[in-house]
This record gives structure tokens, C-alpha cells and sequence, in this order.
């Protein structure tokens, strides 16, 4: 079992500090320099401004700016039906209306030679398709009567066992007048081969047991697809479609050393797995002569994945199937929503509408073991074994009243606010049948006040209610525990509700020197989810995603993001940051406060990027790092506690341009093969009893990997 060196820490801080001292001082240095532009809230970088570095793609464009991943770190839209657009990415000022099809996802497949800009908004405007997002990245397309650009990328992945797994990606684009289109096709490489070892104790450290696993699967992700928008006289029209597919067997092969018998058994799995998924969405923006705006979004979305685990007993000349186990879900989603959009007087704009959503789950999951009783087939020729609420459908009807209230206070002061009015009801049918009414109040405030045209303030509060995950209703399989093949659900799980509180300090220092960034946050949380007891009797102890109870969260994420140009490399960028944190909830089981699950202590992260402009040459790395306190990454459950381990990881490219417009990027994942490690106890009985059976070191990884990339655009 490898350790995790303990000098990265503060290693890293060391640095991130330093950094942060040297761009600071420079910035104060040259502050009264700063000239102001039309836009205090917007910036601005035309393409001429990426010209020396010869990008291929937009992705390219994006990746130097500085402080970048301020704008985009929240993602795509992934939360509560479509609220009002938390993907900060936007393609000329319209938001990408899907789930899977994102504007952060268009970004790779839009060549460079399309985009006219790039916009970092750090305002707020009821002209926005997003609201209280942070900052919003706009990408501004050439608007030109006739435009198209065929991107090309090709790739092979080398893992460590020797395997050379290919992909490739084709996106053509374009603009024919008032219509534009993005068309992509990709098979994306996700080969994976994986070596794990698990050690064994009983409670006074004797060794009982040693596994050792090797494990592969064949993966490859299909996807097609498409964005289509035409603009007319007042309106603009939008359609995005997404098809994917994948098919990844895996097998794996597992040898287990009893110490207690001095004995060797092999193992062998053999597993299956379908994963289809399609979306649509679009939407349709009509300006009215007065300056309203009325839009109407909608996606429709089926994602379906069936998964199917056979283990089988190896013998010399033999093998006896000892397992098999079945989960299929599938899972369907309808959104519309539809507002209307008016300025109230020069400083203030309204925005009123209603979204409505279905969501379905539906679920069934098969146990066969190799036991008394009489083999079905579809049980895999095993014994079928009873789960309760194995089997059931899943359906969320929610509606919303929503407004929005946007105020330019000041040149320098805005405010935005928002009230939600919503109301869902959540049926369970199937093995369980249960049916809940559900309102909520959502409020939100953000406001924004430039203290200087490069030093603002943003202050946020906001109710926050999450969307639950329906496959926590029914029983599902467990991957992460050999000895408990599934795990319970739960039909009376409620929504996790929260106050979040936010203050962000951004500095953009001059020159376009970068970004400092500070921001502070706290989390007022009511019914937290975690693991809670369902055991049907006190000889049957089971445990399943509940309500916990109330919590908090909170802590303070430190951003610098900076040219090294007085270090002597202007084309340099680094990037690091470091996040504290702490949070603070009341064990079901024990019944003593703990830390919330998967909240470490701290987590930094750093990256540099030198592009040699001459040469047509870059290189660079990415830096991760987690606390691995024990109290920090401590997961209690009813029968055992884990303590994960993630060590650090580092990432290094290098890129080259030749032959024209080639782009030719070499990249190392994995550098250090790191390993994610835990450690398991298991108790007789409860966990809150105290009584160790068997405490369990394990650890996994896939070594080092080495990409090949090739892109090109004509």
C-alpha cells in the first residue's frame, strides 16, 4: 500500500502564496494606470488578441484568459430543471438550452476561426439569459452572410498494460445568412485498466486476508450532435439534439490469499453494460417593439442504462457462477418554462414566467446467488433472491412561479433579485407506493458593487432546494463494498433545502496582468442527506440515502490567476487556489457531530502554461491536492466507518504546431500514478456498538496514461 507523502501540502501553499504576494504587488504598483473603459463590468478580448497562439478551437481561445476558471467553475446546467441558466457559457448572448448539449461542451467543437470575441461579464442585466451566476462567458460568432470550418481531432490513448485505445472527433459549423449550425460526431476513447490490492486484519492487526484484482474495460462513448439557430426580423430561433451510445464490457480477475486457511482462490467477473441516452431542446426569443422580450425554453431528454455482474469460482479445470446481479434504470425528462422580459425605466427590469417539469425514473434490480432453491433463467441460471423494493417507478410533477427584479443602482452598484414560488408532488409505484405534496419559497439577492473599475464586490443570499436523485427511492447495486452486493432505498427521502450565503473579492489586476479572487461562504442546511438506518430488524441492519437532519457548511476558496511577465515569461499563465473548509452535522448512528460526507479540510489545486510563441510550441501541467484527514474524509455507515484517501495527481502536456495548422499535444495523466485509497472497518453488529470484526486497507489505480492528440481545422 503506497503512503501519501505529507511535504505536498504546504508545499503547495507555499507557493500559492508567494504568487499571490508577487502578482499583488504588482498590481498595487501600477494601479493608477488602469484606464477605464466604456463597460466597467465587461471584458472584452477580440480575436486578434489569440492570434499568436494559433488556437484551433474556442476551448483554446478560453484557456488564456486569466482567471478563467472563476467564470466557468459552476459547469453546465445540471441542478433543478432549467432555473434560470447556471451554465455561464453562452454563445452569442443565448444560453445552450440542454443538459447533456451545454454551451461549455460546444466549446471544443466551435473552431477558432468562427469567433469574432470572447466576453467575461461581471454584471448583471435582465438582457442575460442567466441570472446571479457569478461572471457569464459569452463567445461572439463572426456574423457574416456565408462562413463554414470543418474541425478534425484524432487521438490515442496508451494505458500501462500496453493497450492503444483510438477516438476521434468531426464537427462542421458554419453561417448561410440568417441560419446557423454546429454538426459533431465523436467516438470517444474510455478504455480503463485497473490494478487494486486489499489487505485484511482482525482487531489486533493480524493478517487475514490479501486481494489483488486486475480489472478492464472496453469502453467506447458514440455521441452525434447538433445546434441549429435562424434569426428573423424580431426573434431568434434555437434547436440542439444530442444521441449518444456505449457499450463498455469489463472484466475482471481477482486471486484471494485466506491466511487464516493458507488457501488461494481465483475469481472471475464477467460484466455487461448498455447506456443509450437521447436529448432535445431549444428555444425562442421574440423582442417586442416597447423592449420586452418574450422567450420559451424546453428540453426533453431519455437516458437508459442497463448493467449485468456475473462472478464466477475458478478451478483447474473448472468454474462455478456464484453471482449474478442485474440493475436497469432509465431515466426521462420534460421541462418547458416561458417568461416575459421589460424594462421598467432606464435602471430597472422585470422578468415574470411559470416553468413546469415531469421527471420518471424507472428501476428494477435481479439477485441470483448460488444457493438452495430452484435456478431461473433469468436469473443467470442462479437462484433468485428477494430485495425488498427492487422494482419501481419514480415520478416528480413540479411547477414553478418565478420573477426576477434587476436594478442598476449606480454606474457602479447593481442588484438582483429573484423569488420562486414552488410546488411539486413526488409518486412512487411499483414494490412501494407512496405519494408526497411538496412547496418551497426560494428567495435570491445578489448584488455587485465596483468599488474601483478593477476591484468588485459580489454578495449573495439564496434558498436553495436540491434535486433529489431518484435512483435513491429502490434498492440499487453497491460497487464499492464486495461483501454487500446491494443496497437499500428509500421512498421517504425529502429534498435537501439550504441558506447559502456567499462574498466574493475579485481584483483584475491591470494590463491584463490576472485575477485575485477571494471568496467566503456559508451553508445553513435543513434535512441533509447521508446514509441513514432502514434496518428492517435489529438482525438485519441496512442503511439508505436520508435525511439526516439539520447542518452547516463553510470555508473560504483563495484564487490567483497571473501572467508571469515579471518573472520574465509574458506568455506564461498560473493558476492556483486553495480551498478551507469545514462543516458540522449530527451522526445518525453514533449520534456524536461530525463533519458532513466528502468534506475534507482543504483542497488545492495549480497550473501553468508557457506558450513559446516562435516556435509554435506550449507546454504546461496540472496540479491536484486533498486533505486526507482522517476526520475529514470519514464516511460512517450502520455496520462500518471508511476513511478515503485520494493522493495527488499531476497532469503535464506539450503542444506543437507544424505542418501548416496541425496542432500536435502529447499529454501524461497520472504522472505520479497516484491511487485512491480506504480504509474499511467493519464492526460485529452496529457501528455505534464498538466492536471491530476486520478493519480493511485497500487501494486502487490505473497508472500512468499517455494521449496523443491531433487536431485540425479547414
Amino acid at each position: 500500500m503506497t503512503l501519501i507523502k505529507p511535504t505536498f501540502k504546504p508545499l503547495l501553499v507555499a507557493v500559492a502564496i508567494v504568487i499571490s504576494i508577487g502578482a499583488t504587488t504588482t498590481a498595487w504598483a501600477q494601479i493608477d494606470t488602469f484606464e477605464n473603459p466604456a463597460d466597467d463590468s465587461t471584458i472584452v478580448y477580440p480575436a486578434a488578441y489569440f492570434a499568436d497562439f494559433q488556437p484551433v478551437s474556442a476551448n483554446d481561445m478560453i484557456s488564456r484568459i486569466p482567471g478563467i476558471g472563476l467564470a466557468m467553475g459552476r459547469g453546465g446546467n445540471s441542478g433543478r430543471g432549467l432555473g434560470s441558466g447556471e451554465g455561464e457559457i453562452l454563445i452569442n448572448g443565448q444560453r445552450t438550452t440542454g443538459k447533456g448539449n451545454t454551451g461549455q461542451s460546444l466549446l471544443s467543437r466551435i473552431s477558432a476561426d468562427q469567433v469574432d470575441y470572447i466576453e467575461i461579464i461581471r454584471g448583471t442585466s435582465e438582457e442575460l439569459d442567466v441570472r446571479g451566476a457569478g461572471q457569464v462567458v459569452n463567445v461572439v460568432l463572426l456574423d457574416t452572410p456565408s462562413r463554414s470550418s470543418t474541425s478534425v481531432e484524432l487521438n490515442v490513448d496508451h494505458w500501462r498494460d500496453g493497450t492503444l485505445d483510438p477516438g476521434g472527433q468531426l464537427s462542421y459549423s458554419g453561417q448561410a445568412g440568417n441560419f446557423n449550425y454546429l454538426f459533431s460526431v465523436e467516438a470517444e476513447a474510455r478504455y480503463n485498466y485497473r490494478v487494486s490490492k486489499e489487505l485484511s486484519f482482525d482487531p489486533d492487526f493480524t493478517l487475514l486476508e490479501a486481494k489483488n484484482e486486475e480489472s478492464t474495460r472496453d469502453q467506447r462513448d458514440y455521441q452525434a450532435s447538433m445546434n441549429l439557430g435562424y434569426s428573423f426580423e424580431n426573434s431568434v430561433i434555437q434547436l440542439n439534439a444530442l444521441l449518444g451510445t456505449s457499450s463498455p464490457p469489463s472484466e475482471l480477475e481477482r486471486t484471494i490469499h485466506d491466511f487464516t486457511s493458507n488457501t488461494i482462490r481465483l475469481q472471475r467477473e464477467d460484466n455487461s453494460s448498455e447506456r443509450d441516452n437521447w436529448e432535445v431542446g431549444g428555444d425562442y426569443e421574440y423582442s417586442l417593439s416597447g423592449g420586452g422580450k418574450y422567450r420559451f425554453l424546453f428540453i426533453v431528454n431519455d437516458r437508459e442504462s442497463q448493467f449485468t455482474r456475473e462472478r464466477y469460482d475458478v478451478f483447474d479445470n473448472s468454474e462455478n457462477k456464484n453471482l449474478f446481479l442485474s440493475n436497469l434504470g432509465r431515466d426521462r425528462e420534460r421541462i418547458a418554462r416561458t417568461s416575459y422580459t421589460f424594462n421598467l425605466n432606464d435602471a430597472q427590469g422585470l422578468e415574470v414566467g411559470v416553468e413546469g417539469s415531469q421527471t420518471i425514473r424507472d428501476s428494477g434490480l435481479l439477485l441470483g446467488l448460488d444457493t438452495s432453491g430452484t435456478p431461473s433463467p433469468d436469473y443467470g441460471n442462479l437462484v433468485p433472491v428477494s430485495i425488498n423494493n427492487s422494482g419501481s417507478t419514480v415520478e416528480e410533477l413540479r411547477s414553478e412561479v418565478f420573477a426576477a427584479h434587476n436594478w442598476q443602482i449606480n454606474p457602479r452598484m447593481s442588484l438582483e433579485s429573484s423569488l420562486i414560488f414552488e410546488s411539486s408532488t413526488i409518486e412512487q409505484s411499483g414494490d412501494v407506493s407512496n405519494k408526497r405534496d411538496f412547496t418551497f419559497v426560494r428567495p435570491k439577492v445578489d448584488y455587485r458593487f465596483d468599488i474601483t473599475p478593477s476591484l468588485q464586490l459580489r454578495a449573495g443570499i439564496e434558498k436553495d432546494v436540491s434535486q433529489l436523485s431518484f435512483s435513491d427511492f429502490s434498492a440499487t447495486v453497491d460497487n464499492s463494498d464486495e461483501d454487500n452486493d446491494t443496497q437499500a432505498g428509500n421512498p421517504g427521502i425529502r429534498q435537501e433545502q439550504s441558506w447559502r450565503y456567499e462574498l466574493n473579492l475579485e481584483l483584475r489586476l491591470p494590463n491584463d496582468i490576472g485575477v485575485l479572487n477571494s471568496q467566503f461562504y456559508y451553508r445553513d442546511i435543513e434535512d441533509a442527506i447521508d446514509r441513514i438506518d432502514v434496518s428492517p430488524s435489529p438482525d438485519s441492519l441496512q442503511s439508505a440515502r436520508g435525511n439526516i437532519g439539520d447542518g452547516k457548511r463553510y470555508g473560504v476558496n483563495l484564487d490567483v490567476s497571473a501572467r508571469l511577465g515579471f518573472v520574465g515569461l509574458p506568455n506564461a499563465l498560473f493558476t492556483t487556489g486553495i480551498g478551507l473548509r469545514d462543516s458540522e452535522v449530527l451522526d445518525p448512528f453514533t449520534g456524536a457531530k461530525r463533519r458532513m460526507r466528502n468534506n475534507g479540510r482543504w483542497s488545492a489545486r495549480s497550473s501553468f502554461r508557457h506558450d513559446v510563441i516562435g516556435m509554435g510550441l506550449s507546454y504546461g501541467f496540472f496540479y491536484s491536492a486533498n486533505s486526507n484527514d482522517s476526520s475529514g474524509r470519514k464516511e460512517i455507515d450502520i455496520i462500518d466507518i471508511e476513511e478515503r484517501k485520494n493522493q495527488p495527481n499531476l497532469t503535464a502536456f506539450i503542444e506543437k504546431q507544424a505542418f501548416g495548422n496541425i496542432t500536435f499535444r502529447l499529454e501524461a495523466q497520472n504522472v505520479r500514478e497516484s491511487e485512491y485509497c480506504r480504509t474499511r472497518t467493519r464492526f460485529l453488529g452496529a457501528t455505534a456498538d464498538g466492536i471491530v470484526e476486520e478493519v480493511e486497507d485497500f487501494c486502487s489505480g490505473n497508472g500512468r496514461k499517455i494521449a496523443l492528440k491531433i487536431r485540425t481545422t479547414f
